[in-house]
């Protein structure tokens, strides 16, 4: 073999071993940046992907000891103000029934009546049923109603004025409580409404009508002349 072939052969296998640690070597470079690399994108995508579970987990955590937390303190205060109404109702109750109990064993018979509270005055009229009769002209009128209404609170116990209200020319009749808490309180026997009677006004200024309701201006003159409480 020449000198010339051996020199090229030589020459060729000092390239392909330089080749060789050359490709070595950038393989190991690349290897190390693509695991480097790799261990970023991991981490990335890892740290995510736990917090996204870890938040989950931690609100529905949360929620639930948020909301038992929420109950329990619910449920104690509601308590307390449930057994201070409880209290309050059942001490007014009381009052009452130990009142009339006591006056029932003094008096040994019969009854007696006391003047109502305004609350007290309000219950009766909405249980009591005079204003759904009917008016009919010259058999059952305003007086008649107003008779009722005292007869029945008296019946209940309840003191109950018939208030005659004078006109010029003619009248009508209404009912009233001296309430305990509001003082006299007027009331049209064939409403339930709430009257605030005053001598030289119109009478039918003076009444406060329901809620959708609006009490009509009569054809005649109804101002008030004079006022008469009969208890």
């Amino acid at each position: 073999m020449g000198v010339g072939i051996m020199k090229r052969v030589f020459i060729s296998i000092g390239i392909l071993v330089l080749i060789c640690f050359g490709g070595l070597f950038l393989y190991n470079v690349a290897y190390s940046e693509g695991e480097a690399d790799g261990y970023r994108d991991g981490y990335d995508q890892g740290n995510i992907a736990g917090q996204e579970w870890g938040y989950g987990a931690g609100h529905i955590e949360g929620f639930r000891l948020g909301t038992q937390q929420g109950y329990d303190e619910g449920y104690l205060a509601g308590k307390a103000d449930g057994y201070e109404e409880g209290v309050g109702a059942g001490y007014e109750e009381g009052i009452e029934i130990g009142y009339e109990e006591g006056v029932s064993a003094a008096l040994g018979h019969g009854y007696t009546i006391k003047d109502p509270t305004y609350k007290q005055a309000i219950k009766f009229l909405k249980e009591d049923e005079t204003d759904k009769n009917k008016f009919v002209e010259d058999i059952y009128v305003c007086s008649h109603f107003t008779r009722d209404v005292c007869n029945n609170a008296e019946n209940e116990g309840l003191r109950c004025a018939f208030v005659e209200i004078r006109y010029s020319d003619g009248g009508h009749s209404i009912i009233a409580f001296n309430t305990t808490d509001e003082g006299l309180v007027c009331f049209e026997p064939q409403s339930d409404e709430i009257v605030k009677p005053v001598v030289g006004k119109r009478y039918y200024k003076c009444v406060e009508p329901k809620p959708g309701y609006r009490y009509e201006k009569p054809p005649f003159d109804d101002t008030i002349v004079d006022i008469l409480v009969i208890w």
